[in-house]
């Protein structure tokens, strides 16, 4: 009986033994000696557990996983695409529920990574130039004051024939143009720089086709585009040229190319020109164009030809004709854009 009475008192023994240690507190201990070895215990301890002491982790000790393996092994499978939102294919119109996110998105259909940087010259037209041109631009009308009647031109047809109703307005007489109406500038509409082109035209390379190739390799270096290669549109005895043969270059530049161009030649490339009076004020197209020519000799001021002039043949490098297209109706609004970038006009200016 006595040995039945003590087997409680063992069990509660045994399972005090075998229980986890308790978490780390505050001990008092009876002296400093005591304190010093409970310390050196515990540091010992926390130093083990250290980032320090860990081993590093090479390449060799990382395993690869395979996306696939551990795909088949995933328990709960990831959402199917039907959960997912695609962008629209079509664009339905500004009042349709389901609209497609820009272009900066990255689920669009359409992106297109960037800006990386924003030019200069934008930033200028953004803080200064469109201020000033709506300032210089502003025409003051006084309330009542009765609008002038706009210029009729398109004819309209006679009723001599029946084919002609329901017909639309014809265009002027002889030879003349329908340029498009000049608006006034308002702050939906200041004239901005759209694109820049570049055309050679070397009559030489009929007889030397390496003008074609160093032409190219300039206007690629300068503008950073591709050229591509023209094609005469008809013989010319003079200059022996027969049609269909590759005489010339273009390239064309949009977006921040073309500003970062367009700065680049009136901040470096013009100022270095020895007695340039600047583009002639009748230069245009009548539709917001306006276009300048450089000379063989001006071509080495540009900074990319300037660092590696040895490396182009003298004789073989080409002038060329660059066109400033810009946003602007007419010519009189491409100038005031001009002149407020940095380019200056001489003679008879043509509204």
């Amino acid at each position: 009986m006595a040995a039945l009475r003590g087997a409680p008192r063992v069990g509660g023994l045994l399972g005090t033994l075998s229980r986890a240690p308790r978490a780390a507190c505050a001990r008092r201990y009876v002296s400093s000696d005591a304190a010093t070895k409970a310390a050196k215990t515990e540091i010992s301890d926390i130093e083990a557990s250290s980032g320090l002491e860990v081993p590093v982790v090479g390449p060799k000790d990382v395993k690869l996983q395979n996306p696939r393996r551990r795909a088949s092994r995933r328990d709960l499978e990831l959402p199917h695409g039907r959960y997912q939102f695609h962008a629209p294919k079509f664009y339905r119109g500004p009042l349709h529920p389901v609209q497609p996110p820009k272009s900066s998105d990255p689920i669009a259909r359409d992106y297109s990574p960037g800006p990386y940087n924003l030019p200069r010259l934008q930033q200028t037209w953004d803080a200064s130039i469109a201020s000033d041109i709506m300032t210089m631009a502003y025409q003051h009308v006084p309330p009542g004051t009765p609008t002038k009647p706009e210029r009729v031109r398109l004819r309209k047809w006679d009723d001599s024939s029946p084919y002609m109703a329901n017909r639309p307005l014809r265009g002027p007489r002889g030879s003349d143009v329908l340029f498009p109406l000049e608006q006034d500038i308002n702050w939906h509409n200041i004239p901005k720089i759209k694109a820049v082109h570049l055309s050679v035209f070397q009559s030489q390379a009929r007889k030397n086709f390496d003008h074609i190739i160093v032409g190219r390799s300039i206007l690629q270096t300068i503008t950073g585009v591709r050229p591509t290669t023209t094609l005469t549109k008809q013989s010319v005895a003079q200059w022996a040229l027969i049609k269909g043969e590759k005489a010339g270059l273009k390239v064309s530049m949009h977006g921040n190319q073309a500003l970062e161009f367009v700065d680049k030649l009136i901040t470096l490339v013009l100022p270095k020109i020895k007695e340039w009076e600047g583009v002639r004020g009748t230069s245009g197209d009548s539709t917001g164009n306006i276009g300048l020519g450089l000379e063989p000799s001006q071509v080495m001021h540009f900074p990319e030809v300037e660092a590696n002039y040895g490396m182009y043949p003298a004789k073989m490098i080409p002038g060329f004709r660059i066109i400033i297209e810009t946003t602007a109706k007419s010519d009189r609004h491409a100038r005031l854009l001009c002149q407020a970038i940095g380019v200056p006009f001489y003679g008879k200016v043509v509204d």
